[in-house]
């Protein structure tokens, strides 16, 4: 259901001869209130379980297709000008994702989250979204960045970062084997410590741009 729901969503999206925004109210509006109590369900979940320790798992599989709804759902906002609650519960709740981050998951799962991030910080989910100049104009867009640019500042803060691993495993084009000549422990991931930095500089630079009085920007 989680795939077919991600698939219909892209396919709609790449569909330039249908009214995008009509289609996708009418298929999403349903699916609001449904949406955000799977989103509350799945993410509250208990990730430290034995069923969370292999990346090939069924319960593993199970969250990478919900990231993917969640990445497509994010795509799916910039169609609509009053977006639906399940196209910003992704930033209205995303302490959730921020403690699945730092828990003992699986370091594919965690990457894919620390990218979906980096994707909702930089205002596009799709490589032909548009500036992210248009989305600041609205006070839904402001009210959801300025929710994940605090919520990300607060765990930052304290030593949610520290709690990352770096895996360099995941370089390799997702094996996790080495290239030939390279030592198995290889150096950080560069792609998720980039994501991390812009998810960090991002979230500070809203906040500074927005907040009320100079004892809060420092």
């Amino acid at each position: 259901c989680l795939w077919t729901l991600a698939a219909i969503l892209k396919e709609t999206l790449k569909d330039a001869l249908v009214p995008r925004a009509g289609v996708l109210k009418k298929l999403l509006a349903p699916l609001d209130a449904v949406l955000e109590g799977f989103y509350n369900a799945i993410l509250l979940h208990h990730f430290d379980s034995h069923h969370y320790t292999s990346p090939y798992s069924e319960a593993t599989n199970n969250l990478i297709s919900f990231i993917d709804l969640l990445e497509a759902l994010l795509a799916s906002r910039i169609e609509l000008e009053l977006p639906l609650r399940c196209q910003r519960i992704l930033f209205l709740k995303v302490s959730y994702v921020l403690n699945i981050i730092s828990s003992s998951i699986p370091y594919v799962i965690k990457r894919k989250f620390i990218l979906l991030l980096k994707k909702c910080v930089l205002y596009k989910s799709r490589e032909d979204a548009k500036s992210g100049s248009l989305f600041l104009q609205t006070p839904s867009w402001c009210e959801d960045m300025l929710a994940l640019s605090n919520a990300v500042l607060q765990v930052v803060n304290l030593t949610w970062l520290n709690q990352i691993p770096l895996s360099g495993k995941s370089s390799c084009f997702g094996s996790s084997e080495a290239a030939p000549g390279q030592d198995s422990q290889g150096g950080s991931d560069q792609t998720v410590l980039r994501a991390l930095s812009l998810v960090v500089l991002k979230a500070l630079e809203f906040k500074i741009h927005n907040s009320a009085t100079e004892a809060e920007i420092k």
